[in-house]
């Protein structure tokens, strides 16, 4: 085993984590590029590859950015294309959730309680933080779990290789709670599903925000050993 490699990719994963505030410096196109065509390695059913990604920047992002905070600012309900989370509330992952958005909201200095700094945050998602790119992610609109679960792939590949150029990133499905907008914005056609945003940009670790990390489950809240012979059962089967 190569120690090394091995301790330089773990580098890249230990330092992905979600960015949500950039330096005003351009990304150059040639390094975006790099990125994503790296990225397309990600395995797919067949080779099929049905990711699709709109990179937006300077003043179509802000226009995008404009628009979709207009509708935040009229109180217009999301409508997202697709059903994000179970119905069923799993209690861990929402004391996970709580922990992380209280977090969120005292390293910007508010209460974790604090709805208006709440609301200011949800609204600063729509801005993209200020990140200099905006990616948004799109499949057909008759896109089945499995393609789900590969631009998943694809996606994580993106937000790896970002870190290793010296990038931040932070995903944000509250963008795609207004798909009609993005997709006029943008000329995506109708049938295009609107999956998810990325922010994109140089992070800047002088805010407080990007220095925080949230927890994360220990191994074994998540991980089950199969290694050993089930006991055996007794009576009938």
């Amino acid at each position: 085993m190569d120690i090394s490699a091995w301790t330089n990719f773990r580098a890249v994963l230990d330092g992905r984590q979600s960015k949500r505030a950039f330096l005003v410096e351009p990304v150059p196109r040639d390094l975006l590029e790099n990125v994503l065509r790296s990225a397309a390695h990600a395995p797919s059913t067949r080779n099929g590859q049905p990711w699709q990604v709109a990179v937006v920047t300077e003043k179509r992002k802000d226009r995008l950015a404009r628009r979709l905070c207009a509708e935040f600012d009229r109180g217009v309900t999301p409508r997202p294309d697709f059903e994000y989370r179970s119905a069923r509330v799993d209690e861990t992952a929402d004391g996970r959730a709580r922990q992380a958005s209280t977090g969120v909201l005292l390293a910007k200095g508010h209460g974790g309680n604090d709805r208006t700094a709440r609301r200011a945050h949800l609204r600063d998602n729509l801005g993209f933080y200020g990140a200099p790119v905006e990616m948004i992610f799109h499949l057909p609109a008759d896109a089945m779990p499995g393609q789900f679960l590969e631009m998943g792939f694809f996606l994580q590949n993106v937000m790896l290789a970002l870190v290793a150029c010296g990038l931040g990133s932070c995903p944000q499905f509250s963008v795609a709670g207004y798909p009609d907008v993005i997709r006029a914005e943008l000329g995506l056609d109708a049938d295009r599903l609107v999956v998810c945003g990325l922010a994109v940009g140089y992070p800047d670790e002088s805010v407080p925000v990007n220095r925080f990390r949230p927890g994360r489950a220990d191994l074994a809240d998540y991980v089950q050993w199969h290694d050993q012979p089930p006991l055996a059962t007794t009576g009938p089967r």
